[in-house]
C-alpha cells in the first residue's frame, strides 16, 4: 500500500512551495461530487492567494471524478478500506512518513474516517496539527463513530463548524471543548453569478432543486409538494439536478412521479455541470432536506437571487432569512413546502423582492473572501509566527 499521486495541476512556483503545507484529508472523491468534496478542491484552489500551500489526501477516487480531471493541487491516494486492520497500521506509517517528508503544518479532515482515522495518526505520529471541518449533525454516522468522537473530542487543534447548529452539536453531544470550535460559513464568488435574466417562458414558472439523489435531501417531499400544487399552478415545471448516489431511492422517486401523474410536470435533469446556467432557468428554489449541515446550494440559489424554501434543519435557518429571502418550514411535511411555494408562484413580485435580498445576504455574509480569511487566520493561530 503506497500514497500515490492522482492529480495534479501545473507544477507549482518556489514561491507556493516555501508557504505553510495544509493537508486536506477527505474520505473519497465519486463521480458526482457532493458539497463537502467541491469545498476541499475550492478550499485547496484558493489557499495559496491566503499564504499556504496545498495539497489532498482522500482514500478512495472514482477515476472518472471531475476532482482529478481538474485537481486545483496535487491530489494523493492511500487506498484504506478498513480503518482498524493491519492494512490500515500499515497506512498510518505511510500516512507519518508522508506528513515528514511532505513538511506538513496543519491536516484539515473531511468526514467520519478522515476525522477519526487521520486525525488519530497526525496527533500521535506526526507534529502536525489538526483541524475537524465539521458539516453536518452526524447524519451518516455509526453508534462505532458516535463512541470514537467522544473519546477524540480532545485529538483536534481546532474544529470548523460550517453553521451555528453545528457547532453546537459538536460541543453538546460531541463534547469538544468550545474555545475550539468556531462558525466558518461556506462562501462564494458573486463575481461569478450573473442574475441578470431568466431563460424560459414568461407565461410558465419553474421550481427546482439541487441536490444528488439521496433519501437524506427530501426529493419525495419536494415531488408531493409539486403534485398538490399543480391544480391551482397548471404552468409549473418542477426538478431535480443531481446525479443518482440512491438507486433503489431514485427508483422510488421515479415511480411516484408516474404515479402522481406528475410524468409531463416533473422533470430528472442528472448533475449539472454549470449549476449556474441551471438556476437561471427557474423561478424558485426548494431544500427539502431531512438533514442539512449547511447547504451550498442554498447559498448558489440566493447568489442567483431565488427566493429559496428551506426545510428547518442544519443550518437552513441560518442561510435563509425567513419571510425576507424566502421561507423556512418543517421537514417531513410535503403540505407545508407547498402552501409556501404557492405564496411566491401566486406573487411573483414577492418573489422577485425576496431573491434580490437573498443575493444581498450572500454579499453581506457569504462570500470567498470571508470564508477564507478565518480560515487564514484560523490556521496562523495555530502555528508559530513565522
Amino acid at each position: 500500500m503506497m500514497i500515490t499521486l492522482q492529480g495534479a495541476p501545473s507544477p507549482q512556483t518556489a514561491e507556493v512551495n516555501g508557504l505553510p503545507h495544509v493537508l486536506l484529508v477527505v474520505d473519497q472523491f465519486s463521480r458526482n461530487l457532493g458539497g463537502g468534496e467541491r469545498i476541499v478542491l475550492k478550499l485547496a484552489a484558493l489557499l495559496p492567494r491566503y499564504g499556504y500551500r496545498a495539497s489532498i489526501l482522500t482514500f478512495a477516487a472514482d477515476p472518472e471524478s471531475p476532482a482529478l480531471k481538474s485537481a486545483p493541487c496535487p491530489i494523493y491516494l492511500l487506498p484504506l478500506q478498513r480503518t482498524y486492520d493491519l492494512a490500515a497500521m500499515k497506512a498510518a506509517l505511510h500516512l507519518r512518513r508522508f506528513l515528514k517528508q511532505q513538511q506538513v503544518r496543519i491536516v484539515q479532515t473531511f468526514f467520519e474516517s478522515s476525522d477519526i482515522w487521520a486525525g488519530f495518526v497526525t496527533k500521535t505520529m506526526s507534529n502536525a496539527k489538526l483541524i475537524w471541518s465539521r458539516r453536518d449533525m452526524g447524519i451518516l454516522r455509526t453508534r462505532k463513530h458516535e463512541i470514537a468522537y467522544r473519546l477524540m473530542s480532545g485529538l483536534p487543534d481546532a474544529v470548523f463548524a460550517v453553521s451555528e447548529l453545528v457547532r453546537r452539536h459538536c460541543i453538546e453531544v460531541d463534547r469538544i471543548d468550545p474555545a475550539r470550535v468556531q462558525t466558518i460559513y461556506n462562501g462564494l464568488n458573486l463575481d461569478d453569478w450573473d442574475t441578470s435574466a431568466r431563460v424560459h417562458p414568461a407565461d410558465e414558472s419553474h421550481v427546482t432543486t439541487a441536490g444528488n439523489i439521496r433519501h437524506v435531501k427530501g426529493h419525495d417531499i419536494f415531488i408531493k409538494a409539486a403534485a398538490a400544487l399543480m391544480p391551482q399552478f397548471p404552468n409549473t415545471s418542477f426538478s431535480i439536478a443531481g446525479g443518482i448516489l440512491e438507486p433503489d431511492y431514485f427508483e422510488e422517486l421515479q415511480s411516484l412521479v408516474r404515479d402522481l401523474n406528475l410524468a409531463d410536470r416533473f422533470h430528472f435533469l442528472g448533475g449539472v455541470t454549470n449549476l449556474r446556467e441551471h438556476l437561471s432557468g427557474a423561478d424558485i428554489f426548494v431544500l427539502p432536506s431531512r438533514s442539512e449541515g449547511f447547504s451550498n446550494a442554498i447559498v448558489e440559489a440566493m447568489a442567483a437571487s431565488l427566493p429559496v424554501v428551506a426545510t428547518d434543519v442544519g443550518g437552513n435557518a441560518e442561510a435563509v432569512q425567513d419571510s425576507v429571502s424566502g421561507f423556512i418550514v418543517p421537514p417531513e411535511d410535503p403540505a407545508a413546502l407547498a402552501a409556501a411555494i404557492a405564496q411566491l408562484l401566486a406573487d411573483p413580485s414577492r418573489a422577485e423582492a425576496m431573491g434580490a435580498a437573498g443575493h444581498l445576504r450572500v454579499a453581506d455574509k457569504f462570500t470567498t473572501d470571508a470564508m477564507m480569511k478565518q480560515t487564514a487566520a484560523a490556521y496562523a493561530n495555530l502555528l508559530p509566527q513565522r
